[in-house]
């Protein structure tokens, strides 16, 4: 990591109080955690953006040329179909994309408020 985190126990620490080790480990988990969510976030983004792409160039088809043969890919097997077909399945599959960015955007802000009373518990303060 480029920047460290001291830990410190609080005069006021509960009776399950942890050692400095077991603050730092915790501490950890919480980035990592955040850095996966943010991850994940970041790929499903991108492939909304991509589904984006192809509806753009769907539509064009879908107004010249509706039944024009169209190729998917499900479920790793490449099925045939027409323009008309395939356009609603790509736009559920967008719209499903962003919902779950929403919800992961809606952990991602929680393990951050999470991380953040910890570190107030804990007077968790970067070094440098």
């Amino acid at each position: 990591m480029a920047s460290s985190a001291a830990a410190k126990r609080s005069p006021a620490t509960k009776a399950a109080s942890l050692t400095t080790q077991e603050i730092q480990q915790i501490y950890t988990r919480f980035q990592n955690d955040l850095q996966s969510l943010a991850s994940k976030i970041g790929e499903l983004e991108q492939e909304a953006e991509e589904h984006s792409l192809v509806l753009t160039t769907l539509d064009e088809a879908l107004v010249e040329e509706p039944d024009r043969k169209c190729f998917r890919l499900v479920g790793g097997i490449l099925v045939e179909r027409t323009v008309t077909e395939v356009v609603p399945a790509v736009k559920t599959n967008r719209d499903n994309i962003r919902k779950v960015i929403s919800s992961l955007a809606e952990q991602y802000k929680s393990k951050e408020e999470e991380l953040e009373s910890f570190k107030q518990e804990y007077n968790i303060r970067p070094i440098g």
